[in-house]
């Protein structure tokens, strides 16, 4: 009987090095600590980026004119590649993993987001775990997520998680740029907190990826408030997410 639902969601910028290739360690890490949670009781639904990085692995440069397009070559191209790696390290621990591919209509009201939640549901029940991403060769600019962060927690709400957990490259929301020595790493954060003023000199980005800490702090207050407790944290330490439910004081969570 599992006790507990989260949702991961690892950003680029984690599983990536500073040549914008895969760090097949990081994904190994990641699948360990998800595989040591299920057999605790938790289940874990994964929201991943990394497929246009994949496929540019795979391609190289693209001679397509059109970003969007290029967008839609290198992800189509990158989504096996990615999902092998999934499917070989979950296989290591005796896990079975999917692809979930959306685009935001999916989650609208009605029989496209009773159909998620069907397939959702039905996966959990098997013990499979759940990889999701955006359907990047199909989506159109109305159908978009703004990024991976705006999908996590879309699907977290779907799936009533007990937590989010958005991975990142830094150790969570500091009250300035986190290589200066008089700040601070904020642990906790309500919603009504204006936190806001710390982004800009906190804010690095995420290389490949389309959300940074300004992305995470909107999403991460708009989920706490659906009664999700969230977190940013950093993706690259070794028990990031078991420290998490642990309850040990790391990353910066976000309560109502």
């Amino acid at each position: 009987m599992h006790k507990q639902r989260i949702v991961v969601k690892v950003g680029t910028n984690v599983m990536t090095n500073i040549n914008n290739r895969i760090v097949g360690p990081i994904l190994k890490n990641l699948v360990r600590q998800i595989a040591y949670m299920y057999e605790r009781g938790i289940i874990t639904v994964l929201v991943s980026s990394g497929s246009a990085i994949a496929g540019k692995e795979v391609l190289g440069s693209s001679e397509a004119d059109d970003e969007t397009t290029r967008r839609q070559i290198y992800s189509s191209v990158g989504q096996p590649r990615l999902m092998r790696h999934y499917y070989s390290m979950f296989h290591d621990y005796g896990m079975r993993c999917a692809q979930v591919l959306a685009t935001k209509r999916d989650f609208s009201p009605g029989k496209y987001r009773e159909n998620m939640i069907n397939c959702y549901e039905g996966l959990l029940a098997e013990g499979i775990v759940p990889i999701a991403n955006e359907d990047d060769a199909v989506s159109l600019s109305m159908s978009m997520f703004s990024d991976n962060d705006e999908l996590a927690s879309l699907v977290a709400e779907l799936v009533n998680a007990d937590k989010l957990i958005m991975l990142t490259d830094i150790n969570g929301l500091y009250t300035g740029h986190p290589d200066d020595d008089d700040t601070k790493l904020l642990h906790k954060v309500k919603v009504h907190q204006n936190v806001e003023k710390y982004v800009q000199e906190n804010n690095k980005g995420e290389g490949e990826g389309r959300g940074g800490m300004e992305s995470k702090l909107r999403i991460a207050k708009s989920t706490a408030c659906k009664n999700i407790p969230t977190f940013i944290a950093n993706g690259k330490e070794d028990d990031i997410l078991i420290d998490i439910l642990e309850g040990k004081q790391v990353g910066t969570q976000f309560i109502v």
